[in-house]
């Protein structure tokens, strides 16, 4: 089991997102779900990002939507820090 830690940004983040899309809070809670059992499902589509986001990793809610994250192996820890569209978490 993997601990997950939520950051003030992804909190705020998640309250939006399930206020704009409400049909999306069972697969969102699954993908959480998911995450603390075992991050490496391949269902969840874990990715390790590039460029300025070069050390994060992202997992998909949806094929438009995703969430980025820190994941410490080590620590069996994995720090969410937001979720939207591909565009939002991208930046």
């Amino acid at each position: 089991m993997y601990s997950l830690v939520s950051t003030a940004h992804f909190d705020r983040r998640v309250l939006k997102f399930t206020r704009a899309h409400p049909e999306l809070k069972k697969p969102l809670a699954k993908v959480l779900k998911n995450l603390e059992s075992n991050p490496f499902q391949p269902s969840l589509r874990l990715h390790p990002l590039s460029g300025e986001l070069e050390g994060l990793h992202a997992v998909s809610v949806t094929y438009a939507y995703r969430i980025t994250l820190t994941l410490r192996v080590t620590k069996k820890e994995i720090v969410l820090l937001d979720i939207g569209s591909h565009d939002e978490v991208y930046r």
